[in-house]
């Protein structure tokens, strides 16, 4: 009897073991995308299409893959008011086209989960909560924050919980989303990336990707998801990667 719980015991703390490295990672990743008043019910499933081809597509599966454990966690949140902020996927171990396959077809089944003006602050702390509160190991985080806009109306001050979530550990990355109907380009009067590099991301290797049009964005998407998942914009200050 002695020897039979003994054995139960080691195999418990194997398969405890086990378990435990399933849910270690190359990196934890937030894709924070924008939910605010000026993004309409088209641009929601705009945005998350664009997101569903960038993480099942082939170059982004083997970044993946070729990683130190060949699988990263990621979680998506729709964020718009102080008060909205919303996970629509989960956490999700994703290790190949047939995980990613399955995030991005439960990415475009829900309706649309966040609303109200803007409050990046919020959303930011959101965030950092959601990559604190799990129970995966990463040996990098990424909060991945999209937005057409910088400006923030209500909730923590930008800046403060920036530096909060860089001095935890955590890099923030930028997507600027440039106005599709504009002339210009540009949803406002002041230049997007640079906003968003002064008042939004940082942390090691943080950069911006900027997108415009439908083909521009998912390809964007799909620019930072490499650069993310490989760790390829650590060391420097801002990359400013720019599809248009």
């Amino acid at each position: 009897m002695t020897r039979y719980l003994l054995a139960l015991s080691v195999a418990a703390m194997l398969s405890g073991a086990a378990r435990a490295e399933e849910r270690t990672v190359d990196l934890e990743l937030v894709l924070l995308a924008d939910a605010s008043g000026s993004i309409d019910e088209t641009e929601i499933q705009f945005q998350r299409q664009g997101y569903a081809a960038a993480i099942t597509h082939p170059q982004v599966i083997d970044v993946i893959t070729q990683g130190f454990d060949g699988r990263i966690a990621v979680t998506y949140v729709e964020w718009g008011s102080a008060a909205s902020q919303a996970v629509v996927v989960p956490w999700t171990i994703v290790d190949g086209a047939d995980s990613a396959a399955r995030f991005a077809g439960e990415l475009m089944k829900p309706p649309r989960m966040a609303f109200g003006r803007n409050a990046i602050g919020s959303a930011l702390s959101f965030g950092q909560r959601l990559i604190e509160q799990n129970d995966i190991t990463g040996h990098r985080a990424v909060i991945d924050f999209s937005a057409d806009s910088a400006n923030s109306w209500s909730g923590p001050p930008v800046e403060a919980v920036r530096a909060e979530v860089i001095a935890r550990g955590t890099t923030i990355n930028g997507l600027a989303i440039l106005c599709r109907d504009c002339a210009s380009g540009r949803p406002v009067t002041y230049d997007l990336e640079d906003a968003f590099a002064r008042r939004i991301v940082g942390g090691p290797g943080h950069f911006v990707v900027t997108a415009d049009g439908s083909t521009s964005f998912s390809e964007a998407v799909r620019k930072k998801l490499i650069l993310e998942i490989a760790g390829r914009g650590e060391g420097a200050d801002t990359l400013s990667v720019t599809s248009r």
